[in-house]
């Protein structure tokens, strides 16, 4: 049986490694941070939403093209595949569901200063989202 816990607090802790002390053998442990947050996402597709209908530098790209240009500024692996009917490459294996929260938060930020630079207008109000 599977079991995820959260390590927020001491209670958790204790029942991570009650767990530990009755798993199985040849049992799989897999500790990871957080993956971004439902508001994080929102916050970011709003943001390459704006970004997109404020075309900086004459980029008519789509949202989709944006995240993979942040990401790729931020050091995220860039893949290309050849299309289908031979009319060039396209990037592949930008997949912000698998950023932890922090990996998200400085997506957005740099999404952010990108836009304030640029003159993007905004569609909501900037907080934190960490």
């Amino acid at each position: 049986m599977a079991q995820t816990v959260i390590l927020r607090g001491s209670e958790q802790r204790a029942l991570a490694k009650s767990l530990i002390d009755v798993a199985p053998a040849d049992a799989v442990l897999r500790i990871a941070e957080a993956t971004r947050n439902s508001d994080q996402n929102a916050r970011l597709w709003a943001m390459l939403s704006d970004v997109s209908r404020a075309k900086p530098e004459g980029r008519r790209w789509v949202p989709e093209t944006w995240k993979c240009a942040f990401m790729q500024s931020l050091g995220h692996e860039c893949q290309f595949a050849e299309g289908l009917d031979g009319s060039g490459p396209f990037p592949v294996g930008f997949r912000s569901s698998r950023l932890t929260v922090r990996q998200m938060a400085d997506l957005i930020t740099v999404v952010a200063e990108y836009g304030d630079r640029h003159g993007v207008r905004w569609s909501e109000p900037m907080r934190e989202l960490a």
